[in-house]
Order: structure tokens, then C-alpha cells, then sequence
């Protein structure tokens, strides 16, 4: 019998691609504010701030991905942007949640945000799973609040939950940062990042995060665990615009700018904060995912890198 699948979140980055990767193998009911334009499955209305959710039927849904989210937003101009964040990434999650449990769902998957747990690490001294929780901005924290209420809605209801935390994710179409970078790189003139070669990130493909939920769908062994992602490859801000120059053709000539120009920058113009995601580390210890699940990232982060290129290049040619 096929397992029957509820989705959120298929408009967007991840949830796309995720909707590729499964409609062909469960059975899926998609819910949102807007229907993918490739979708042409069972589709209900559904909005984060939605109070009453009694008109969704999913009494029988197997499993729940959770994947829609007020993102996070460098500039937010939200009159409460904590609020704004509670309201649907925590409320919205878990009055989600129960309404499953209630409903008979077996397992709900929960995408949450490596920003539960923090900013940067010491260099060599990635992230995992189960350590003190830091998170700084409303977005962090809203995902954070929305992991203890899954857990304990797990413990009283018997429903299992899987909580991924994943950082920066990136893949065919990717939007912000990263976006921005291959733009530049593209361009082929020289970039100030020379220096920035001591720091090291763990990214993510979204290929590799599509598979890792996959995995999670049905197995054993993921009920009610946290799990961190990456490429299990980490790297420093100029190795990345190395990686991007190979993947798009192009010389990644970059200029020696010494890190405390940097710093001074930030200070005056007031992005710190910019800065610091620039020139600082975050990294990720994937070990526990690896060994509980017996998973390996399938896609290299070379290759992930390649696949970006190239739907970047083939959008700008259009």
C-alpha cells in the first residue's frame, strides 16, 4: 500500500525539489496558500496563521513534511518581528502538529534551522545535535520554541517527530546569498575574498537535504531524533568562490584584503553581523545523522556546485 504524504512548503526552494524527488513514489497531498504550478495532485488551502484547521481531512496521512516557514530576513521590517516569527513558525507549527497527531499521522518531519543552534562555531568545533541551543535573531528562536513543542507533543500523543536542522542550503535555483555570489563570480573580475581562507562552513545541496528527508519518511530509526546535514564538506568563503569560478567557467581571481577592513567596514556601515557570516565559521558534526541512519550525503559538494552553475547560467541565458 502506498504511504500517503501531507507537504507544506511546495512553492518554495526546498519544497520543490522535495515535491520532485517524491510524488512519483507516495502518495501526495499538498497544502499551502498558493498550488505549484507543476503539481497536478490533491492540493487544500492552508496558511501558518490559519486558526481553525478542522476543514483539513487528513485522517489519513502517514506522514507529515513540514517545511513551509516565515523565513529568515536580513532587513525585517516587521513592527514585531518576533511575533511575526512566533506566529508562524512556532503557533503555526504546532498547532499543525497536534491537529495530526489528532488526526492519526504516524510521524511528522520538521524542517527546522541550524540557527537553533547558533550563529558561528569555534574553528574545529562544529555543531551537533545535542548542544546548549544559542540562537540569536526571532527566526532561530521561533524554530527553536517550535522543537520543544513537537518533542512534547510527541512524548504525550505517541506521534513521532524528526527534526532536521539544516545549514545554508543551496541547489538549482537558489535565491539571497548565494545567489548573489555566483553573480558576482560570474562576472569574472577580481573579488576582495583572498584572505578569507582560515574559516570553514558546512553547506548544504539541496539534493543532499532532499535525500536526507527521504530517509526519514520511513525509517526506523529517525523517530523523535534531531538530525544536523551537509555535504560533509566544509569549507572557507574563498575556497567557495573557487568552487564557484571552476563550476561557472570562470577565473576566481580575488584580491588580499586583510580580514580587519573587513571588520572596520561593518563597524561603520552597521553589518557586523554581514561580516561576521562573511569572514566567521559555521560548521556542522553530521556524524549522528551518518550512523543512526546509515546515510552519507549522496551528491559531492563539487557536483552540487556544477548543478547550481548550471541552472544559473541556463536562467541567465533565457
Amino acid at each position: 500500500m502506498t504511504m500517503k504524504v501531507l507537504m507544506t512548503g511546495g512553492t518554495g526552494f526546498l519544497g520543490s525539489h522535495l515535491l520532485r524527488a517524491i510524488e512519483s513514489q507516495f502518495s501526495i497531498v499538498m497544502v499551502g496558500r498558493t498550488k505549484p504550478k507543476s503539481y497536478d495532485g490533491c492540493f487544500l488551502n492552508y496558511e501558518l496563521e490559519a486558526q481553525d484547521l478542522s476543514y483539513l481531512n487528513i485522517a489519513d496521512i502517514d506522514v507529515v513534511i513540514h517545511s513551509a516557514a516565515r523565513v529568515h530576513i536580513m532587513d525585517d521590517t516587521a513592527d514585531n518581528p518576533l511575533r511575526a516569527f512566533t506566529l508562524s513558525n512556532t503557533d503555526g507549527t504546532l498547532r499543525l502538529a497536534k491537529y495530526a497527531a489528532k488526526s492519526g499521522v504516524k510521524r511528522f518531519i520538521f524542517i527546522s534551522s541550524i540557527k537553533v543552534n547558533g550563529e558561528s562555531t569555534a574553528l574545529g568545533l562544529p555543531f551537533k545535535p545535542d548542544d546548549p541551543f544559542v540562537p540569536t535573531d526571532p527566526y532561530g528562536l521561533s524554530k527553536y520554541e517550535a522543537e520543544l513543542g513537537l518533542l512534547k507533543i510527541a512524548e504525550q500523543t505517541g506521534m513521532e517527530v524528526v527534526i532536521i536542522r539544516p545549514p545554508l542550503v543551496y541547489g538549482p535555483g537558489v535565491k539571497a546569498n548565494f545567489a548573489s555570489l555566483l553573480n558576482l563570480v560570474s562576472k569574472g573580475l577580481p573579488l576582495p575574498f583572498a584572505c578569507i581562507n582560515k574559516n570553514k562552513r558546512s553547506l548544504v545541496s539541496v539534493n543532499n537535504l532532499v535525500d536526507l528527508i527521504v530517509t526519514c519518511i520511513d525509517h526506523p530509526k529517525a523517530a523523535n531524533q534531531v538530525f544536523l546535514v551537509s555535504d560533509d564538506h566544509d569549507i572557507s568563503t574563498a575556497d567557495m568562490i573557487r568552487h564557484m569560478g571552476k563550476a561557472l567557467g570562470k577565473p576566481s581571481r580575488m584580491l588580499p584584503i586583510p580580514l580587519w577592513c573587513y571588520h572596520l567596514a561593518g563597524k561603520f556601515f552597521g553589518k557586523q553581523d554581514v561580516v561576521d557570516r562573511l569572514v566567521g565559521s559555521l560548521q556542522v558534526d553530521i556524524t549522528h545523522t551518518k550512523e543512526t541512519l546509515n546515510w552519507a550525503p549522496p551528491q559531492s559538494l563539487e557536483d552540487g556546485f556544477k548543478e547550481t552553475a548550471e541552472a544559473f547560467l541556463q536562467s541567465k541565458n533565457k
